[in-house]
């Protein structure tokens, strides 16, 4: 029985096997090009993945704040107490403290760990965690933690169609110098007096991280992406509201969505 015999090209004289340089420059210029698509796929993945699991956050934020109106006769979680001891995101003794995220008015309705999850689109963004606990969402305090009347109150649950154009909570952030912190609270444009009039511009506080839009939980419970109209606000703290993505949405006649009684709020044009 014959051995197998393995089958060779033979070469002529002087001829090497190998790549030119041009083949070699074509053959990494083919796995950068993948490496880059990979690279860009990826980030995708990641930034949708972050999308989704701040969405279901804002969802049980949203859903924590109905059982607290349902135990509460029908009012909201106040925005804040008026000694600012105590949040809806935290507590804390005094006012040099940082908050407890295990304190705060909606911390027996939250389940689980009874604290708010940091936001994951946050994390790269964040410079410092001033306003620790509130997991980078901020609070309507202006209509929906409180009311021009009283404003260390919840506001009343209003039973109309409209309070799905109510803004509750939103992705946020205050732009500060040399980048961003935390911030429990959503600014509408201007702040309002007593009788619900607006009467000076805030500073924007709403983060357009998902893929340049905010993520805005309604007082229906629905969660929206928002586009941004607007990050040309004030700034108190030496920041740059454009340059980190910080700003409104929404149409400045209605306060930026937060105002209830506004035209928009109900439906019509204004």
């Amino acid at each position: 029985m014959k051995a197998r015999q393995s089958i060779t090209w033979p070469l002529r004289r002087g001829q090497t096997v190998g790549f030119t340089l041009i083949e070699a420059l074509i053959a990494m210029a083919v796995v950068a090009v993948l490496a880059a698509i990979w690279l860009g796929a990826s980030r995708w993945m990641h930034q949708r993945a972050g999308i989704a699991v701040s969405t279901a956050q804002l969802h049980g934020l949203v859903t924590a704040n109905a059982s607290y109106a349902m135990d509460n006769d029908g009012a909201f979680c106040p925005a804040t107490s008026a000694d600012n001891l105590i949040r809806w995101h935290g507590g804390r003794t005094t006012l040099e403290e940082s908050f407890d995220p295990l304190k705060g008015f909606l911390t027996p309705y939250l389940g689980g760990g009874h604290h708010i999850l940091t936001c994951p689109l946050l994390r790269h963004h964040l410079s410092t965690s001033f306003e620790k606990g509130a997991g980078g969402y901020g609070y309507n305090a202006q209509y929906l933690g409180g009311t021009p009347q009283n404003p260390f109150a919840g506001a009343i649950a209003p039973e109309t169609p409209h309070l799905g154009r109510v803004v509750m909570f939103a992705t946020t952030a205050l732009a500060i110098n040399g980048g961003i912190q935390e911030y429990p609270f959503t600014e509408p444009f201007e702040w309002v007096d007593r009788r619900g009039r607006p009467r000076g511009p805030l500073q924007p506080s709403t983060h357009f991280r998902a893929a340049g839009k905010a993520l805005i939980a309604w007082g229906d419970g629905s969660v929206t992406a928002e586009l941004p109209n607007n990050q040309s606000g004030p700034n108190f703290y030496s920041g740059n509201n454009r340059r980190e993505n910080i700003g409104w949405f929404g149409p400045p006649e209605a306060n930026g969505h937060w105002n209830p009684n506004s035209p928009a709020a109900r439906g019509y044009s204004p």
